[in-house]
């Protein structure tokens, strides 16, 4: 029988999630409120649907601009690890040639990411169209779908791939804490221009300090980041 995607815990051969993060030596972060939880889900909901309602109008072209720009599937679904180490589908728009997961070992040698990431900027499997909606991230409208099922929320720590989060620390994985996101702060601070550690230090500093005022302010900087385009690739 298919195990569900929520059922499978990318931590249970180390004794599970929570037995995981025990091993971080700088202790516990807060956890959320109940009122926080509600109100930011209410806005996930809200904030979900308001996108998918913008972008409605801009879908035909998309989904014409990638089927005659490469052979393969409009969308790509790839499994992610969220909340507390829950492994779920998530979607983009294809951006990449058809079979490009299966060139990454060849590629390796390529990486220009730091720790447990893997980043090409001239990356050969992106696709002219992919290149362009990569960068003006309108490859990640999709996951606004993940938002409404509850897997990921508008703002949190961006959502990485089972191999990658395999070779995380207790610390690191505290950034698992809360939903993964659209937007976080890694996102409006320079992306791709940032090393691993900045980035695992960006996301914790979300975990530690989120509330609604945190989340606004980061919502508030995504714009103007998106339209900047910094270490967007």
């Amino acid at each position: 029988m298919k195990t569900a995607y929520r059922e499978v815990d990318i931590f249970a051969d180390a004794g599970g999630y929570e037995s995981f993060i025990a091993g971080d030596i700088n202790g516990p972060v807060p956890y959320e409120s109940r009122l926080y939880s509600v109100i930011k889900r209410m806005i996930d909901i809200a904030g979900a649907l308001l996108g998918l309602i913008l972008i409605l109008p801009l879908l035909p072209f998309l989904i014409l601009m990638i089927k005659v720009d490469s052979p393969g599937p409009v969308l790509f679904k790839q499994e992610r690890v969220g909340y507390r180490g829950r492994i779920f589908p998530c979607y983009k728009f294809r951006s990449m040639e058809r079979g490009a997961e299966a060139r990454k070992s060849e590629l390796s040698h390529m990486n220009e990411a730091t720790g447990a990431a893997f980043k090409i900027q001239d990356d050969p499997r992106i696709t002219g169209v992919g290149r362009y909606i990569r960068s003006s991230s309108l490859d990640e409208f999709p996951q606004l779908f993940n938002v409404l099922k509850g897997d990921m929320s508008i703002v949190g720590p961006r959502p990485q791939i089972p191999s990658e989060v395999a070779e995380y620390t207790s610390a690191q994985a505290r950034r698992l804490l809360v939903r993964p996101g659209l937007t976080c702060l890694w996102q409006v601070s320079g992306r791709s221009q940032l090393d691993f550690t900045e980035w695992m230090a960006l996301d914790l500093a979300y975990v530690r300090q989120r509330s609604l005022r945190f989340d606004l302010w980061v919502l508030s900087r995504t714009i103007p980041a998106v339209i900047e385009r910094k270490g967007a690739y």
